[in-house]
């Protein structure tokens, strides 16, 4: 069978960096083929050649078995190649339809016009065929995390590829919204469709994947049969190395006196009477499923988003919080879900990055920044963090989705706050990765920072939490400690709707 894309001995390097060296990779027409890969192994630096978004130094690669060398996306579309970017590629301002079908819009009255009616029915026929609920009129920007991924989604398929490059796709999707993903993977492979798909989730490369390859430090390592590997196999050959037993950072942190305290929240819909506490040393679990309110809780507490009523105490002390600002100097930090949005400034260096939260801290006489000093803090956190970039000097937007998850964490951290909120912590970061994440939290907590963490994957929930709320459509519908919790206690609590509470 030809394959419907395959690259041979292909490389890559950028400055400073070997991203790529003689890689090899294809896909066939109706799989589903993993990509695997610790974050910075070039996994994305392969899907955008594949996509035409990079060129390659060298190498052969093939589309229905002939030579092709893209110059731009728009060649690689045209070839039926398609990519849903794990950072979201959107634009806010403009609707649903206007997104899935920009730059080859409908129009009407000899090309005066935009055809709105025929755009709207187009997106609106894709978005049934998914069974995604949205108007397509609706404006992007007023969406959640995980309707936005969906009209990534629609709009790659928008272009009847017969390539498609999912990368991270169900990162902000929930089990619902996955399984729906995972039903229009299937309908594409009964169609001949290729699909590559990127994923740190082990249990959905079980459920949906075909063949599985490998890569590490830029290099393959191999292409093996889903069914008949092991998951610790491929970890193995992933990481190179024997992955400590995550089981061993579940609790065990001395628990000190109360560092936050929240009576009775209300911000907004999906904020109603939210009282909890948190202590030092504690790690303090938020779960619930997707537009349970979580994020929105802590937005609240952080001054992102307007409190409607409630009190904010922090350390003893009534706080008033009206903006980020107030929240920092009172020793609370956020990391964002949405660390591209909310959590960089992606056109600037590691080392600005990092402090840039306490920018105050590196001013010296006449106002000018303290580079050395700058240069040895962030050369600090980035052997911490076991941040990879050739240089602090190096431009954020260049590195890996994980190494920029690193360099938010490490901004909060120079900035030594005592309270400190993780939203999705792990969310696009590889298995090696998140171990290395675990015990930093864990070795926080221990320190005495009180951490709240949210987190989408339940089996994260149970492993680092000392305690656990659990919340459903902006409420809190109960507490466990680390002891009683398991997954179906948890799932009962975030499906315990209001009306349900009162029948």
């Amino acid at each position: 069978m030809t394959p419907l894309i395959s690259v041979n001995r292909l490389s890559k390097r950028f400055p400073g960096v070997r991203a790529l060296h003689e890689v090899q990779f294809d896909v066939l027409p109706g799989e589903v083929h993993a990509l695997m890969g610790e974050n910075g192994a070039g996994k994305s630096t392969l899907m955008k050649i594949l996509a035409g978004v990079y060129k390659r130094d060298s190498g052969d690669m093939l589309v229905n078995g002939q030579p092709v060398e893209f110059t731009s996306p728009r060649e690689a579309q045209a070839l039926g190649i398609g990519i849903i970017h794990q950072e979201l590629q959107l634009m806010n301002h403009l609707t649903v339809a206007q997104n899935i079908f920009i730059g080859r819009e409908p129009r009407k009255l000899m090309g005066l016009l935009l055809d709105e009616d025929t755009l709207n029915a187009a997106a609106r026929d894709i978005l049934t065929r998914m069974h995604v609920n949205l108007d397509p009129r609706t404006i992007v920007g007023t969406l959640t995390v995980a309707s936005q991924q969906m009209v990534e989604i629609a709009k790659a398929l928008s272009f009847d590829s017969r390539v498609l490059i999912m990368d991270e796709p169900t990162s902000a999707l929930n089990d619902a919204e996955i399984a729906e993903l995972f039903r229009i993977i299937r309908q594409l492979k009964e169609r001949g469709v290729g699909v590559v798909y990127i994923s740190h989730k082990m249990d959905e490369l079980e459920q949906i994947s075909d063949r599985v390859t490998v890569l590490r430090d830029g290099e393959y390592v191999a292409t093996v049969d889903t069914k008949t590997t092991s998951v610790e196999t491929i970890i193995g050959m992933m990481v190179g190395r024997t992955l400590t037993d995550l089981t061993s950072f579940l609790g065990g942190a001395h628990q000190g006196e109360v560092a936050l305290e929240v009576k009775h929240l209300n911000a907004g819909p999906l904020v109603r009477d939210v009282s909890f506490t948190l202590r030092k040393g504690e790690i303090l679990g938020f779960a619930g499923l997707m537009g349970a309110g979580r994020t929105e809780v802590a937005r609240a507490v952080f001054g992102a988003d307007p409190v409607g009523s409630g009190k904010i105490i922090v350390k003893g002390v009534k706080a008033s919080i009206k903006k980020p600002s107030d929240a920092v100097k009172r020793g609370i930090g956020y990391l964002s879900e949405d660390r591209k949005r909310f959590g960089l400034a992606t056109g600037m260096d590691v080392e600005s990055n990092i402090v840039m939260s306490n920018l105050g801290k590196f001013l010296g006489a006449g106002m000018f920044l303290r580079r050395a000093k700058i240069r040895k803090t962030a050369s600090h956190f980035i052997k911490l963090l076991a941040i990879r970039t050739p240089s602090p000097t190096q431009p954020v937007r260049l590195l890996s989705g994980g190494n920029q998850q690193k360099i938010v964490i490490a901004k909060w951290l120079e900035r030594d706050c005592d309270v400190l909120f993780f939203d999705e912590p792990t969310r696009g970061i590889d298995v090696g990765a998140k171990s290395e994440i675990y015990k930093l939290l864990r070795s926080l907590a221990e320190q005495g920072k009180a951490i709240v963490m949210i987190s989408s994957e339940l089996p994260e929930i149970l492993r680092m939490s000392d305690r656990i709320v659990v919340m459903c459509e902006g409420r809190i519908t109960g507490e466990l400690s680390s002891a009683e919790a398991t997954q179906e206690r948890i799932m009962q609590l975030a499906t315990k709707r209001e009306s349900l509470k009162a029948a």
